[in-house]
């Protein structure tokens, strides 16, 4: 005899969602020190730092996608730079059985989440080897990020200003 109840509640039951990051990679790193060996002196106060966080997702394939997390921090004001860094850092993403509703939160929060550490460091290092002090990014909140420009994006357009 078989327990039909228990095949009819698997059968109803649906998968849970599954996510493999398939690879993490740079794409792009540049770091300037514009005024070695100057802005490498001692000075009495630190100059200010001015950070930019920026998320990007794609799809690459049916259920995989590219995550672009880019920060960029500049050290310094005007013409007395000390420092410049800039980071495009992507992962490929694999992800199944997730509701499409629920994707592009997914992608644009958790996506940048995983990779942030990774990003993190390599920038810290490019600063380091830069000749500074390395530059330790404090933890992002990605849904406040994403929230932001979710709000962003239901404004009425405006000209576009140039940053």
């Amino acid at each position: 005899m078989s327990d039909s109840s228990t095949g009819s509640a698997t059968a109803g039951e649906t998968q849970q969602p599954t996510v493999r990051v398939l690879a993490q990679y740079v794409k792009d790193l540049s770091f300037e020190n514009p005024n070695a060996p100057a802005s490498l002196q001692k000075k009495e106060d630190n100059p200010p730092i001015n950070i930019g966080v920026n998320v990007a997702a794609r799809g690459i394939a049916e259920t995989d996608f590219e995550v672009t997390l880019s920060l960029n921090a500049k050290a310094g004001d005007g013409d007395a730079v000390n420092f410049e860094v800039e980071l495009q850092y992507a992962g490929v993403i694999r992800v199944t059985n997730m509701k499409p509703e629920h994707l592009q939160p997914f992608l644009l929060i958790e996506g940048p989440r995983l990779l942030f550490p990774f990003a993190r460091q390599i920038l810290a290092d490019a600063v380091r080897h830069g000749g500074f002090p390395p530059l330790m990014i404090d933890p992002i909140d990605f849904v406040s990020l994403y929230r932001r420009n979710i709000e962003r994006a239901a404004q009425p357009q405006q000209p576009a200003s140039v940053n």
